[in-house]
């Protein structure tokens, strides 16, 4: 593989998990975000919070907004699930 594209998709990955961390970050911080967050996605992440803007690229910000969870946790999980496949990798799973 290319280095320079190794490089490039590591940093857009470690961007993207920036990105995920500010989102929940948020969330955590403040119930008005994290209810919108729950109900409408999309809406929140456009709009941003304490004056910040999430930057993601579109398809992952389309990918974000289709997601439906009851729970911070439940959103969480089908967050980080979803940056798994979407990157084109699958946990994997060891057995012990």
């Amino acid at each position: 593989m290319n280095k320079g594209y190794h490089d490039a998709r590591n940093h857009s990955a470690t961007a993207r998990q920036n990105e995920y961390s500010r989102i929940l970050t948020a969330a955590v911080i403040n119930t008005h975000f994290r209810q919108l967050l729950l109900s409408n996605p999309g809406m929140a992440i456009s709009s941003g919070y304490g004056g910040e803007m999430f930057h993601l690229p579109k398809e992952e910000k389309k990918r974000v907004s289709s997601i439906r969870a009851s729970s911070l946790e439940d959103f969480a999980s089908q967050l980080t699930q979803g940056a798994e496949i979407s990157r084109g990798g699958m946990a994997c799973m060891s057995a012990d």
